[in-house]
């Protein structure tokens, strides 16, 4: 068994970004992955502006007993004079600065009457401007190759007036589900039966990763139909999860129905749990991953060892979300001799540590267990683990994302 780390690593490794790039307009790149750095045509602000509600004056011009005229009213949008020696500008937030100015003083620290302005509290120099360029400069680059689009960078491409956005293609997965005790959701159960929902489950995890699956396959137990699903699958798709049928029994086929089709099997077994039985394999240079038939072992590989590859197939720039650590609230001692990762609810206390509360039951087909959990806590192998350590967590919310 190869341990989890360098099992992980290899999935990353296995992967590079997609060679299809596409244009898409800007109200449609949320989700996607910018595929071309993007440098600032303009500067931002494009010109010296306030960042208040006040008056432009020269700093020079300050005197605590001395009242300024008021030159001019400027709105924003509006083109000011330049301002004049001893005087002041009223203007608004986002109005430009007018030439010779250098400090904005809040109108909260002014009074004006008879069109003079008196200066209760002394300013500092260039207080309340905003400076060209200081947000966004021009030919700087802004955003780099790799970067997730969400609303804060279509909020930059918005303010550099881009239309169109260079990013990758969406990533294209096929799932293929194996095991003749499988019925589709709708469909009546016989005797021996259970719904099969693996297929839905991997289909939504690949969704909210931003992929496109575009076939979801159901193959009966046999060489022969396992093969042509995957030899379709690798056809047809970027990556091909396959889940079940990757373990030992007599009816685990998927590998060899890999290596009957011509595939290079590149990893089988990991020293993990849930999780163990792990297959990466290439077929047609299509990336295969065999995920184990239990819904929570399945999901557990998926958040942790599939999503690092899909995220190097996107082009993403990071592969591996960041993790943290939180104290285990255990009742009992741990030990094991594989690396085990608990599902567990992550809450912060007041004074800041994050406390990880294993879900009661363990047990890798506890779906119910998914949907409690905010994540995984890891429990390394061969160390004994008390109430109160400290353990590394991964979270849903980055993991899964």
């Amino acid at each position: 068994m190869l341990d989890f780390d360098i099992a992980q690593q290899r999935l990353v490794d296995a992967g590079k970004p997609l060679e299809r790039t596409e244009s898409v307009q800007l109200q449609h790149a949320r989700g996607r992955v910018l595929a071309e750095t993007v440098n600032a045509a303009l500067n931002i602000p494009p010109a010296d502006n306030s960042a208040m509600d006040g008056y432009a004056i020269r700093f020079a011009d300050y005197h605590a007993d001395k009242a300024l005229p008021i030159q001019q009213r400027v709105y924003a949008g509006d083109v000011p004079e330049a301002l004049q020696p001893g005087y002041a500008v009223r203007l608004f937030t986002g109005s430009l600065i007018p030439a010779n100015a250098d400090t904005v003083v809040i109108q909260e620290l002014c009074s004006e009457e008879d069109n003079q302005l008196r200066i209760l509290e002394a300013p500092f120099k260039g207080q309340h401007v905003r400076y060209a360029g200081e947000d966004m400069a021009q030919q700087q680059p802004i955003l780099q190759r790799g970067t997730l689009l969400d609303s804060s960078h279509i909020a930059m491409l918005a303010a550099q007036g881009i239309v169109d956005v260079p990013v990758y293609g969406r990533l294209r997965v096929g799932i293929l589900t194996t095991g003749n005790e499988l019925t589709e959701p709708g469909q009546p159960l016989k005797t021996g039966q259970i719904y099969n929902s693996n297929a839905s489950m991997l289909r939504a995890l690949a969704q909210e990763m931003q992929t496109e699956v575009t076939h979801v396959i159901h193959a009966p137990d046999t060489l022969e139909s396992i093969q042509s699903a995957l030899e379709k699958l690798s056809h047809d798709c970027d990556l091909v999860l396959t889940v079940g049928g990757v373990s030992v029994g007599d009816k685990d086929l998927v590998k060899p129905a890999i290596e009957a089709a011509g595939g290079e099997l590149q990893l089988w077994k990991v020293r993990m749990k849930p999780g163990k039985p792990v297959a990466l394999a290439k077929l047609n240079n299509t990336p295969i991953i065999g995920l184990p038939g239990n819904p929570v072992s399945a999901y557990a590989v998926f958040a942790l060892m599939v999503t690092p590859l899909v995220r190097v197939l996107q082009g993403r720039s990071q592969a591996l979300p960041r993790t943290s650590y939180g104290k285990l609230d255990c009742d009992a001692t741990l030990h094991g001799t594989r690396e085990e990762f608990l599902r567990v609810q992550a809450i912060t206390h007041e004074d800041g540590s994050l406390h990880l509360t294993p879900y009661p039951q363990q047990g890798s087909g506890i779906i119910s267990s998914l949907a409690w959990a905010t994540g995984l806590a890891r429990v390394p192998a061969d160390t004994d683990v008390t109430p109160g350590t400290q353990v590394r967590y991964y979270d849903f919310a980055h993991w899964c994302a």
